[in-house]
């Protein structure tokens, strides 16, 4: 009887023994696929990361895949900006705002195929940012026009590098592009995604009431739907 209840504590301890081992070293890495940081070696998201804060300006070092100091400081300074928790680690909503995918994180495809589940996040986080005040058909030709300038030859071919492109919309500068994209906005992302396009290939708009540039004003009007003018 007592070699028995020895056998079964043995057995215990060795059960134990291995359930420590599971959630010490597997759990975190699971964790760490979700996060990119300071000493990761995923040199291909790391030089995708470096190259979007580099286009963005917020980031002067070399696209080397290498995650050190300067990158750290860099996506510490792009969260700031953005009205994200600043932690100088990409994890998933730095990873969205940004509109990268970190491994299986936000990589499934739209209704389109053409574009992540971040990308589609993004565009609705710019809907809302510019245009929440909007109709929406209003909202859906913002949208619009940010992917006219994705396939347009004098714009960056990536809805990311539309929207962080300097001085682009006024909402990145002034950080409204850190709120959380409402359900109208997401629909309109998809909508304009699967094609619907009212702005009618349009690839500026501007509120003729605000608008500061006189250059603006010399592009042909497409369509105007409600504060905004849509033009080419």
């Amino acid at each position: 009887m007592k070699r028995i209840v020895k056998y079964t504590s043995v057995l215990l301890a060795t059960v134990a023994l291995v359930l420590f081992v599971q959630i010490a070293f597997v759990q975190p890495k699971a964790a760490d696929a979700q996060s990119i940081r300071a000493g990761s070696s995923n040199t291909a998201v790391i030089r995708q990361i470096q190259t979007k804060l580099k286009n963005w300006g917020y980031y002067t070092g070399n696209v080397d895949g290498i995650f050190g100091s300067k990158t750290t400081a860099a996506v510490r300074y792009f969260q700031q900006k953005n009205k994200l928790a600043v932690d100088g680690i990409v994890g998933p909503k730095t990873a969205a705002a940004m509109g990268i995918s970190l491994g299986s994180s936000g990589s499934s495809s739209s209704g389109s195929g053409k574009y992540t589940s971040n990308e589609v996040y993004l565009l609705a986080k710019c809907i809302h940012a510019e245009a929440r005040g909007e109709s929406y058909i209003g909202q859906v030709a913002v949208a619009a026009v940010v992917l006219n300038r994705v396939k347009h030859p004098s714009f960056p071919n990536t809805i990311s590098g539309v929207i962080y492109q300097p001085y682009a919309f006024t909402a990145v500068a002034d950080g409204q592009m850190g709120l959380e994209p409402n359900a109208t906005a997401k629909r309109a992302a998809n909508d304009a995604i699967n094609g619907w396009d009212p702005s009618y290939g349009s690839i500026y708009y501007y509120n003729p009431s605000t608008a500061t540039s006189k250059w603006i004003f010399s592009r042909r009007t497409v369509v105007t739907i409600g504060k905004h003018v849509f033009a080419v």
